[in-house]
């Protein structure tokens, strides 16, 4: 065998152990990069502090001389009525000033602390034993289903064939495709989802309970969705999340129940998701070598999440989808090597150009946008071609002739696909988001809640995906706009 075999046949988990000391330069400047982020990061800080203190003292000055100019006006014989109609503001000079507290909420899972395994592949007996639960629960999920059925048609919740005017836009988008953020609350910590501080998480209380999710869910099909993908946070860290595939892949008329997930919890629970009905996995990898992982995650789990690769394609996943989000002087000297994973495997390697998003620290020189990462795909690959998009796709897609499988990108800053979105979100909390970068949000939480009925929730959802707009702002404009942390929004 040549070496150029050799190389062709190896697996992520293998590639990991060469990169290591390939990328000791690469992961000397990703840390440099990091560095120089939280050094600005404190900069901006300071700024803020000290335009925030000289606010406070403008307006103890202004509120000084109001004090002498009613003393005048009382001295100079007003009315003590006038006098009297001045109102103290108490309270606005501490009200200024107070910068936000974030709760470094974190999440840890059962065992997630333990030494990570460098085992890396699942052996033979290990797929066996995966399998064999797959097929177990897998007969349990079809009475379960088929009762879930039965309830639901006898409650009149039915799915259309197609998408209704309810979730049809101003501009003719038929939107048959819903995101749904499971949980805010995530077992990693990656530098472009939130602020290394973490985020003030939503109270439980307020987040939409398993019922509410499914009975939104069941709306939502009635009208037209054909496919629902379960997001975060991370959405395995819920003790439930078996249950909500079961109920959700029960809907009539859902033909796809996508994840997607950063694969820590993926290989206990793979099986049993498999087997409750979901059909499509997305699996987010930002990073071939180990100790970058952990730079960029600020956790451990890199093992893991290889060997949850390796299992999703033995269970049938195909393709499977690695998301990556890109990042100059980070991680974008990995590029080619991500595409040399599609040689001989059905992965789709999807390639994300970086976002803002609240506390992430963007910024435009980090971006590599889309037309940079294709200039560099093809140097070495210069036969790449493009594959035929459908209309609703967010990516670009490309194949390398005789690979097993294919490269996209997203390139959702550079070169927007808004024409033919046909995307909406359903957030943890209960709000519907109708754009990714857009403001605007209406909740359906506490609409279900207060006993809306299916005519009023239909109605509520219309409005809102009535007044989505042609398209999202430019760049520039993003970046500047106050959107949600991304663990809030869901990936």
């Amino acid at each position: 065998m040549t070496a150029h075999q050799q190389q062709r046949d190896k697996t992520p988990h293998q590639l990991q152990h060469q990169h290591q000391q390939r990328y000791a330069a690469s992961l000397a400047a990703a840390r440099a990069v990091q560095e120089e982020e939280e050094e600005e990061e404190e900069e901006e800080e300071e700024e803020e502090e000290e335009e925030e203190e000289g606010d406070v003292e403008g307006e103890e000055r202004e509120e000084e001389g109001n004090a002498e100019k009613r003393k005048e006006r009382a001295s100079g014989g007003e009315s003590g009525g006038e006098c009297g109609g001045e109102r103290e503001r108490s309270g606005a000079e501490e009200a200024v000033g107070q910068g936000k507290q974030q709760s470094a909420a974190e999440v840890e899972n059962a065992g997630f602390r333990n030494e990570e395994s460098r085992a890396g592949l699942a052996g033979a007996g290990t797929l066996s034993r995966n399998l064999g639960d797959a097929a177990v629960a897998g007969s349990h999920v079809m009475a379960r289903a088929a009762r879930a059925k039965a309830a639901m048609a006898e409650a009149g919740i039915a799915g259309n064939e197609e998408v209704t005017d309810v979730l049809t836009d101003s501009f003719g988008r038929q939107h048959s495709y819903l995101r749904i953020s499971l949980t805010e609350r995530c077992n990693l910590r990656c530098s472009y989802c939130m602020p290394a501080e973490g985020v003030d998480l939503t109270p439980k209380e307020n987040l939409l309970s398993t019922e509410e999710i499914i009975r939104l869910a069941s709306v939502f099909v009635s009208q037209g969705v054909s496919k629902i993908r379960l997001t975060g946070g991370e959405p395995t860290v819920r003790r439930d999340i078996v249950d909500i595939c079961h109920s959700l892949s029960a809907l009539p008329g859902l033909k796809s129940l996508a994840m997607t997930s950063n694969g820590i919890l993926l290989p206990a629970k793979m099986p049993a998701l498999k087997a409750a009905g979901v059909s499509h996995l997305n699996v987010s990898l930002d990073t071939l070598v180990e100790p970058k992982f952990e730079l960029l995650t600020r956790r451990k789990g890199h093992a893991r999440v290889l060997k949850a690769i390796d299992m999703a394609l033995d269970l049938g996943f195909k393709p499977l989808k690695l998301n990556c989000v890109v990042m100059r002087g980070v991680n974008d000297d990995e590029i080619l090597d991500f595409v040399a994973l599609t040689r001989d495997r059905p992965i789709n390697v999807r390639f994300i150009e970086f976002m803002p998003f609240d506390g992430n620290v963007w910024k435009t020189k980090k971006m590599v946008s889309y037309a940079e990462m294709m200039a560099r795909i093809k140097q070495q690959h210069p036969n790449i071609a493009r594959l035929q998009d459908h209309p609703s796709d967010t990516a670009k897609n490309f194949q390398v002739p005789g690979f097993a499988g294919s490269v996209s990108v997203i390139s959702s800053m550079t070169s927007h696909f808004c024409s033919g979105c046909t995307r909406l979100r359903l957030l943890a909390d209960g709000n519907l988001k109708v754009c990714l970068f857009g403001p605007n949000e209406v909740s359906l939480k506490d609409a279900l809640r207060q006993g809306a009925t299916q005519e009023e929730l239909l109605s509520l959802i219309s409005a809102a995906v009535k007044r989505k707009k042609a398209a999202h702002a430019g760049m520039l404009e993003i970046a500047r706009t106050h959107n949600r942390p991304m663990i809030t929004i869901g990936g």
